[in-house]
């Protein structure tokens, strides 16, 4: 077996989550967008959420960063409470947008360390530590416009991480890309997670993306957002997408999925 339940005695959490609830107000009054999810993530574990649309997956990334505060239950990292944003947190988002245009590469990975006062020299030794890392140092003064999208998200990555959060919370965002660079990029994400030990969460509806990064998979159903499934996989790395194991673990997944 590659896939099996996730035990609840695992220790040394980075994230838990408990019995959250997510409910907005729409023209018809309260809607419940997640219902009752409670899941936990150890420290520099990959884990992917992975369902249909409407699931609730990015609210459940929101509640995670702060930018949303859930209807019920609570939200732990490191042991702390979650009741905003925070630093011990980066985000990266599907939409290439979230750069600033006006920046360089440079300057856009800067850009936390420069909202909390780090000297110049500092920010900019950073900066291009993050961008080898990433692989664009030789970009480093290219404005976004010049960049193909996945240079621009591999930008965003290096943004996220350059101010040292505990957790990377990334919302679909390979989405975007054609197939081949979004495959390019998974290869390199993985890179930089084994390099940097961070905690991941990565919001995603493609399966084989899912069996591709993660440690561990929470499987959701929608309306409103539920746990069908949370599983670990046991898939060595670097995977092989072609392996009959990689094949058998998409199959289980889809199952999960479907039923």
């Amino acid at each position: 077996m590659s896939i099996n339940p996730v035990s609840k005695a695992e220790m040394n959490q980075s994230i838990e989550v408990r019995n959250i609830t997510f409910a907005y107000e729409g023209e018809k009054g309260s809607v419940l967008a997640v219902d009752n999810v409670s899941f936990a993530v150890t420290d520099s574990e990959f884990l992917c959420i992975l369902g249909p649309s409407g699931c609730g997956k990015t609210t459940i990334l929101n509640m995670l960063a702060g930018f949303l505060r859930p209807t019920k239950g609570e939200i732990l990292i490191s042991g702390k409470p979650v009741v905003g944003g925070g630093q011990d947190r980066g985000v990266v988002f599907q939409d290439f947008a979230q750069l600033f245009p006006w920046r360089t590469a440079r300057r856009n990975v800067e850009f936390g360390l420069e909202m909390h006062g780090v000297s110049e020299a500092e920010r900019r030794e950073t900066a291009s530590r993050f961008l080898r890392l990433v692989k664009l140092d030789k970009f480093a003064d290219s404005f976004p416009h010049q960049l193909s999208g996945g240079m621009q998200q591999r930008v965003a990555i290096a943004r996220a991480l350059a101010y040292n959060p505990a957790v990377l919370l990334m919302d679909e965002p390979f989405a975007a890309l054609d197939a081949m660079t979004r495959d390019e990029m998974q290869k390199q994400l993985i890179e930089v997670w084994q390099e940097t030990k961070k905690t991941v969460v990565y919001v995603t509806h493609n399966v084989a993306e899912a069996v591709y990064l993660a440690d561990q998979i929470l499987v959701l159903a929608a309306h409103p957002g539920t746990v069908k499934a949370q599983l670990r996989l046991d898939l060595p790395r670097p995977r092989d997408v072609l392996s009959a194991e990689f094949v058998a673990a998409q199959r289980e997944l889809l199952g999960h999925l479907q039923h």
